[in-house]
């Protein structure tokens, strides 16, 4: 049986403490898990779609990518990040093995192009969001311009829910099967799907209490992995405050999904 991906850290690279702390807990917890997942590090240096403007964004590219070579480095541990700028996609590569398309971004060809070079160039994947306002068929128009320039085995299409009304998402369930038609892998995105896009005025609210649903139900209907934020004090955090798990959770989830995906598989 392949293994499971998860893709999991905070929300934004708060300081490399928080990062080195988190990791570490992740690790640990899952040690039991481990000969059946693929864990990826997930951090980001930069949140350029923040609600406000004085938003907490991140440490930048330089500090950010230092922190997630350090973790690389320390822990053997692949990374992930998003980058959101085709000049960035050369850089980000050389440091992360997974190069993340955010969802606003993913119909943006010149992104698509640079990161699939960039991943190719480094041996590494890409990971696109489909953004909240795209249908799961129409993710193939993604895959088609990626798979110009890298293998689709190195290509990943992300579900984080579909704009319903104001302010809600809905995840629709029968788009990981869609998705995975056109020869990728499919994620989970477990904790930004349960977000209300600015919900709270000047920032993001969030169903932190859905999370543990909706991820159970995506890889019962077919999802490759989960992509899930996840910090030690979520109401503390600098973004995302609403909609990341405790850690103290995260085992306990882990191990319900692998049920699932051993029953369904």
């Amino acid at each position: 049986m392949k293994k499971m991906d998860l893709f999991i850290g905070p929300c934004v690279l708060e300081n490399e403490a928080l990062a080195m702390t988190v990791c570490e807990t992740v690790l640990k917890e899952l040690d039991e898990f481990k000969d059946l997942l693929n864990i990826s590090f997930k951090g980001s240096f930069d949140k350029a779609n923040r609600s406000a403007i004085d938003s907490y964004r991140g440490p930048g590219i330089d500090d950010g990518l230092k922190i997630l070579e350090k973790i690389s480095e320390t822990f053997s541990i692949p990374t992930i990040t998003d980058f959101h700028s085709p000049e960035q996609a050369d850089l980000v590569a050389s440091v992360v093995n997974t190069l993340q398309v955010p969802a606003f971004l993913c119909r943006q060809t010149d992104m698509i192009i640079a990161g699939a070079k960039a991943a190719q160039r480094y041996g590494g994947q890409l990971k696109i969001k489909k953004g909240q306002f795209l249908a799961p068929e129409d993710t193939k128009n993604i895959v088609d311009k990626a798979v110009n320039f890298l293998p689709k085995e190195q290509i990943l299409l992300t579900e984080r829910g579909t704009s319903f009304g104001y302010n809600n998402l809905v995840v629709d369930m029968a788009s990981f099967q869609i998705m995975k038609s056109f020869g990728v892998r499919t994620i989970h995105d477990a904790t930004h799907c349960v977000q209300r896009p600015g919900g709270l005025g000047k920032s993001t609210g969030g169903k932190r209490e859905q999370i543990e649903t909706l991820a159970k139900a995506a890889i019962a209907a077919g999802a490759d992995g989960i992509f899930m934020e996840a910090h030690p004090d979520p109401q503390k955090a600098l973004s995302d405050a609403t909609s990341q798990l405790p850690l103290t959770q995260v085992k306990s989830l882990v191990g319900k999904l692998l049920e699932i995906r051993n029953i369904v598989q």
